[in-house]
Order: C-alpha cells, then sequence, then structure tokens
C-alpha cells in the first residue's frame, strides 16, 4: 500500500525527496525497462532466449528499487544507533539543567546534525502540532526500527507515566546504548578475520 512505502522511504531517509507514487513509478518503469532491455539483448541470441531475458529483466527492474530503499534504510539505521549515546549524553546534560524534554530535543537539533537528529526533530515538529510524546517518538521507532532506539523510547514513555527522573533515565540509556555499541565492534571485528580467510 501507498502508506507502507511511505513508511519504508521515510525509514530510509527519502521521504523528503522521493513520495511513495514517484517511486512506485519508477518501479514500473525499471520493470519496463526492463523487459525491452531483455528482447534486444535476446534477440541478438535468438530462440525462446528474448522471452526468458525479458522476464529476468524485468524482475531486476522491479525488484531493484526495493533492494535500494532496503540498503539505505540499513545504512540509516547504523548511523543512528552510532549516534545515539552522544544524543543520549546532550539530552541528559539538558534535562538535568532544567530544561524540559521538548526543549532539550530542540538544543539537540541545534547542536548535532544526521539521521538520528533528523529524527528528531520530525518527532519534535509532531508534538508541536498536537501528537502526544509518546505517539511521536512510537513513530520515530516504526520508522528506523532500531532495537536501541526503541529502548530508548520504552524508557522516556515508562518515566513519564511513572514520575521518574527523565536525566536518570536518560544517562543510563547512554550507558547502556554504548556498551551494546562496543559489544557490536567487538564481534565485527572478531568476525573479521573468518570473512578474510573465505
Amino acid at each position: 500500500s501507498v502508506d507502507s512505502v511511505s513508511a519504508r522511504l521515510m525509514g530510509a531517509g527519502l521521504g523528503r525527496v522521493l513520495s511513495p507514487t514517484t517511486f512506485l513509478a519508477s518501479k514500473a518503469a525499471a520493470a519496463i525497462g526492463g523487459v525491452v532491455g531483455g528482447l534486444v539483448l535476446g534477440g541478438m541470441v535468438g530462440g525462446a532466449f528474448p522471452i526468458l531475458a525479458a522476464i529476468l529483466f524485468a524482475l531486476i527492474g522491479f525488484m531493484g528499487p526495493d533492494l535500494f530503499v532496503s540498503f539505505k534504510a540499513r545504512a540509516r539505521r547504523d548511523e543512528v544507533r552510532a549516534g545515539l549515546p552522544d544524543a543520549l549524553d546532550l539530552l541528559a546534560v539538558s534535562v538535568e539543567a532544567g530544561l524540559g524534554f521538548d526543549a532539550a530535543i530542540q538544543k539537540l537539533t541545534e547542536h548535532m546534525e544526521g539521521p538520528l537528529v533528523e529524527e528528531f526533530a520530525l518527532a519534535l515538529g509532531e508534538m508541536r502540532i498536537g501528537e502526544t510524546r509518546a505517539n511521536a517518538l512510537q513513530k520515530m521507532v516504526d520508522r528506523v526500527q532500531a532495537q536501541e532506539l526503541a529502548s530508548f523510547v520504552r524508557a522516556i514513555i515508562q518515566a513519564d507515566q511513572l514520575g521518574i527522573s527523565l536525566g536518570r533515565i536518560l544517562r543510563v540509556q547512554a550507558t547502556d546504548t554504548r556498551n551494546k555499541r562496543q559489544a557490536a565492534a567487538e564481534e565485527k571485528a572478531m568476525k573479521a578475520p573468518i570473512k578474510m580467510l573465505f
């Protein structure tokens, strides 16, 4: 559906430059181009090959944009994970200095940049037009689909509900995400020699 395509484009950071209808049209155009290209190339060989080539190229053309969006989303998700500990540290400092959570996010968007900050800015904009904090943050999680971000949002929502200090929660979350990032880096480093061997 158009909504699911829009969500995927937002998750890949393409939502502002590519509309769902344009993306779907590009898939159709790529598939048609694949059919034409397959027929032309297959025609040089002859026999049944033009039909097979047309089908193969059409599939590649149709699925190519999806693969591109998936790769972009994965790369963006990795960038969000990498930037989360530092962002949470800044949020914690701002909240402990007396700023409200929304004002702390505003401060974050002024001093940092990257995909995570873009997501926070989008969530802040939604809150300013009447969306609840919980819903705006949950939409951010749905777009990015990073486990570390989901844990942070869960903690913030629970802190709001239970009246727990946001500064303390943010400090704990920053430490936790930093430890997870370090563990993931160490695991990746341990796997590198095996991959190099193959």
